[in-house]
């Protein structure tokens, strides 16, 4: 049996089947179809100033942060020179044998401290007792020669003796006297006293070697029983009372020092190497050195310190030329990187935390652990800065930056 669907039945159905496909079309539908507005991607923040650097009080603690201003002292450029601590050529007395003789004794040791006259060598040889027996054969001579001579002006006044006869007796006199006196000077070189033997008529077998002025022993050269020649030093002694510098200065620096300039110099051999002494310019020679084109300077030396110096120590020094003014912070406030240098500015302060910004500035002189600055941003003088731990900013900057620039 067949059942057939009239007109009438097919609409309803056909409307149906259309309003459940709109109505699902409506649930799947976008919301931009909706007419919805879309919500936007969150905007990311600003990047924080690459300069800037904030950490908190107990950072700043434990790194020792010091502020402060900048400094302004006379930064003076310098001229490097090497020499040696000296002593006038006065104040060194090499002692030798002015005749002679073999070392019999040897009286004195090296950095033994001797004053003026003391005997440092004895010598003894048979030439010293021959010019003392021909002293007192000379001194014999002239006493009989002026007798002769008496004589001869008498028989001159009563005109009995010949004219050739007193002046032959005059000329032998005056011949004799200046050998007395020679021998007599002779004596006083080997300090033996002319007079004494004269008086006394005792001829000593030895000769004493003093010394001329008092002084630290620096060498002895000599043994006993060695045979020493004039030419042979026995024995150096060094007056340290007018210690000073000799310094080497290169032609091309030899125009910027001047007398009076200021002297920084280190010993390298002392225990405190480092250890920085002051001297002061008070000769610059006028000529150069044979074959080093180089010039001499001397300087006096200044301060306690350098009475523990040594004659003969190598020394680096700094002649402190002509300067000015400058802004000046210390070495550790410093960060160089690359051609450019930079310091930290203090920016903002609380209680628990404290800001910082880095500023270019351009390096100069350097003098005593300060160096010259030249802000290339302007900065004025009542500006806090970092004077110690900019390099702990330096490395919170660049960790909070993602790593070095």
């Amino acid at each position: 049996m067949k059942f057939l669907l009239s007109p009438s039945f097919s609409l309803p159905l056909t409307s149906l089947l259309l309003a459940a496909s709109l109505a699902g079309c409506k649930q799947g539908a976008s919301p931009e179809a909706k007419g919805a507005t879309p919500p936007r991607p969150e905007t990311p923040e600003a990047p924080a100033n690459p300069d800037q650097v904030t950490i908190s009080a107990a950072q700043a603690r434990a790194a020792g942060i010091a502020l402060g201003g900048f400094t302004r002292q006379n930064m003076s450029s310098e001229v490097q020179a090497n020499g040696v601590v000296d002593v006038p050529p006065q104040n060194l007395v090499s002692i030798s044998a002015v005749l002679g003789g073999y070392v019999q004794q040897v009286q004195v040791l090296p950095g033994q401290f001797v004053k003026k006259g003391a005997t440092v060598a004895v010598l003894r040889h048979p030439d010293y007792i021959k010019l003392q027996e021909a002293y007192l054969q000379s001194r014999a001579r002239v006493r009989f020669l002026s007798q002769e001579l008496e004589r001869q002006r008498i028989l001159d006044v009563e005109d009995v003796g010949a004219k050739r006869k007193l002046q032959q007796a005059q000329a032998d006199y005056a011949t004799e006297q200046a050998t007395q006196r020679s021998l007599a000077a002779q004596l006083g070189q080997l300090n033996i006293s002319a007079e004494r033997l004269a008086a006394s008529g005792r001829i000593q077998p030895t000769v004493s070697l003093t010394t001329p002025l008092s002084g630290y022993v620096r060498t002895v050269s000599t043994n006993p029983g060695q045979y020493v020649n004039p030419q042979d030093v026995l024995v150096e002694i060094v007056d340290r009372s007018d210690l000073h510098l000799q310094l080497k200065v290169f032609e091309r620096d030899v125009a910027r020092v001047r007398v009076g300039q200021s002297i920084l110099f280190t010993v390298p051999s002392r225990k405190m190497a480092q250890e920085i002494l002051r001297a002061r310019v008070f000769l610059v020679g006028k000529a150069f050195e044979n074959d080093a084109r180089t010039v001499t300077v001397h300087a006096h030396l200044e301060g306690p310190e350098t009475e523990t110096l040594l004659p003969g120590q190598y020394v680096a020094a700094r002649i402190q030329t002509a300067g000015q003014k400058a802004r000046t912070l210390p070495e550790d406030a410093i960060i160089q990187a690359g051609e450019l240098s930079y310091a930290y500015v203090q920016t903002q302060a609380s209680d628990s935390t404290a800001t910082f910004r880095r500023v270019k500035i351009r390096a100069g002189a350097t003098a005593h652990g300060d160096v010259a600055v030249t802000p290339l941003d302007p900065i004025p003088d009542t500006t806090r800065l970092v004077r110690q731990g900019a390099y702990f900013l330096d490395a919170e900057r660049a960790k909070g930056q993602g790593g070095d620039e």
